[in-house]
Formats: C-alpha cells, sequence, structure tokens
C-alpha cells in the first residue's frame, strides 16, 4: 500500500469521526427551544420591570397633579382671606405667590412623569410583542420537533429496513427460483411418465385377463344338479 494511499484512508477516518461528532437535529431543536425559554423568561422578567415603572410613574404623576391643584386651591383661600381683610395684603399675597410657584412645579413634574410613563408604556408594549413572538415561536419549534422526532423513528426504521433488504442477493434468489422450478417440471413430468406406463401395464393385463375368461360360461344351477346327481338325490 502506497504512503499516499494510506494518508487519504486516514484522512477520511477522521471526516468520518467528525461527521459523526456532529449535533443531530433534535439535539439541536431541544437546545434552540431551551435558548428560546430562557429569552422569554427575561423578557417576561424585563416587561414586568417596565410595566412596574410605569405605574409608579403615573402613580407619581397623579400626586404631582393633585398637589399642583392643592396649592392653586391654598392660593385663592389666601386671596380670599386678603378680600375680607382677615389676613395682611402683602402677607397674603406673598404666600399666595409662593403657594403659585409650588403649584406651577408639581404641574410640570406631573407633566414631566405622565410622558414619562407613556415612554414606558410604549416599552412594555414592544416587549409584550418580544414576548409573545417567543412564545409562539417556542409552540412552533416544540410542534416541529414532535414531528422531527416521529419522522426520524420512521426514517430509521425504513433506513434498517432497506439496509437489510439490499443485504439480499436478488439476481441469486431468482437464480435459485428458477433451478427449484425447472426441478419441479422434471419432477412432474417423470411423474406423469411412470403414470401413463404403469396404465399401460394394467390395460395389458385386462386385454390378457378378458381373452382367457372367454368362452363358455357354466352356470351355478347346472353345477348344483350335477352334485344332486352324483349324491343319487332326486
Amino acid at each position: 500500500m502506497s504512503i499516499f494511499k494510506r494518508l487519504f484512508q486516514v484522512g477520511q477516518a477522521q471526516a468520518h469521526s467528525a461527521i459523526d461528532k456532529i449535533e443531530d437535529p433534535i439535539k439541536m431543536t431541544e437546545q434552540g427551544i431551551r435558548d428560546l425559554k430562557k429569552d422569554l423568561q427575561g423578557a417576561m422578567t424585563s416587561l414586568a420591570e417596565v410595566k412596574s415603572i410605569a405605574i409608579r410613574t403615573r402613580k407619581s404623576a397623579e400626586n404631582n397633579k393633585k398637589l399642583a391643584a392643592d396649592y392653586e386651591r391654598k392660593a385663592m383661600i389666601l386671596l380670599q382671606k386678603m378680600q375680607n381683610e382677615s389676613l395682611d395684603a402683602q402677607e397674603a399675597e406673598r404666600l399666595a405667590t409662593e403657594a403659585l410657584a409650588k403649584k406651577e412645579q408639581h404641574a410640570n413634574e406631573a407633566t414631566r412623569l405622565f410622558k414619562e410613563a407613556e415612554r414606558h408604556d410604549q416599552m412594555a408594549g414592544t416587549l409584550q410583542a418580544n414576548v409573545n413572538k417567543i412564545k409562539s415561536s417556542v409552540t412552533t419549534y416544540e410542534n416541529d420537533l414532535i414531528t422531527l422526532k416521529a419522522r426520524a423513528r420512521t426514517a430509521a426504521s425504513t433506513k434498517k429496513i432497506n439496509t437489510q433488504l439490499a443485504k439480499i442477493d436478488s439476481s441469486g434468489t431468482i437464480s435459485m427460483l428458477e433451478k427449484m422450478k425447472s426441478k419441479v417440471e422434471e419432477d412432474e413430468s417423470l411423474a406423469q411418465a411412470y403414470g401413463d406406463m404403469v396404465s399401460a401395464d394394467r390395460n395389458v393385463d385386462e386385454e390378457i385377463n378378458q381373452a382367457v375368461n372367454d368362452g363358455p360360461k357354466i352356470v351355478a344351477s347346472e353345477h348344483l344338479e350335477e352334485l344332486k346327481k352324483k349324491m343319487g338325490i332326486g
């Protein structure tokens, strides 16, 4: 064996070994489903966190809106007290101005928080779409995996049967059957020939016996009369 041929065989064996180590589609699909489920868990956790932030932000915005309305109400009370002279005008205006400043501050904060809550809602909507998509993918892949496993079993069984059938020498089997057929036909012909010979022998014997038995026949009653005469019976 040449060195080049030996090297080729070694390389071929290594290639076959590498192919055998490649993961089959079923294992790859199962791993893909596990990875998708991990992604799904992460996406659901992120979705819950974003929704929680959106809820807290909206609540904070509502609180600031209420505070703004409350400071406006207080400013109006101060001005009413100034009007009925129950509070010094200069002091009432100073406090009313401070209350309106607080009202403006909380109103601006409420506006900002409402916008932030809306952004969180949009982000939650995007995450929800991703969660739904991953869920759908997991369901699809799990169904595909069931089908793939069934096809793999069928393919393995078919391969096994075809391999066994391929090992059968069809030409040798046909030749053997032809020989058996010829032998049976030969035996059938020989049996028929012997049967014809037996029939021929039987026919000759019958002809001989017929020729021998032909001639005058003695009736039984005649024998009886002869016997009676011999015995002297009248």
